[in-house]
């Protein structure tokens, strides 16, 4: 796909059309079940960045600012809201399912924790995004389709 993508005679537009077709859902494959930490967070924005730099072209010593490379590609920064948006509309199914994957998602297992400082678990990761305030809000909020769809609408239009 490299010469593709870097292919100065098709329109960025259409280069951009294809890196979302067929890298994108390489790089997103399974993001349903990914907990995304602030490190996470940034090496996903990194490599979209990557990504559209390589695009256009532009050396990893040019001294061009993110948002430079942004206008240039006629986009912004889009990975990070589709990943949540799948992870909420995967969050949603299970939670409505109400059977083992309901109590591995929400964390409700029996047991003993282990030492130190605990995992974030995806409920609490999606409860900040769609500012929900706690993950229970969010839990309820996901037996109602049109109000759950809503939430998730509110948050990508946002952009968080």
């Amino acid at each position: 796909m490299k010469t593709v993508l870097t292919n100065k005679n098709i329109s960025i537009r259409t280069r951009r059309r294809a890196l979302e077709c067929y890298i994108e859902p390489i790089l997103m494959y399974g993001c349903e079940a990914w907990t995304i930490s602030k490190q996470t967070q940034k090496k996903l924005e990194a490599t979209e960045m990557w990504f559209l730099r390589r695009m256009l072209r532009i050396s990893g010593t040019a001294k061009k600012t993110n948002d430079t490379v942004l206008e240039e590609a006629h986009t912004t920064r889009l990975l990070i809201s589709k990943i949540r948006k799948r992870q909420a509309t995967f969050f949603g199914h299970v939670m409505r399912r109400e059977k083992l994957e309901n109590l591995v998602t929400t964390g409700m297992l029996e047991g003993k924790r282990s030492r130190g400082k605990q995992r974030e678990k995806l409920i609490e990761g999606l409860a900040d995004w769609l500012k929900a305030g706690k993950s229970l809000e969010a839990i309820e909020a996901t037996k109602d389709r049109k109000k759950w769809r809503t939430m998730i609408a509110n948050a990508v239009e946002q952009g968080t």
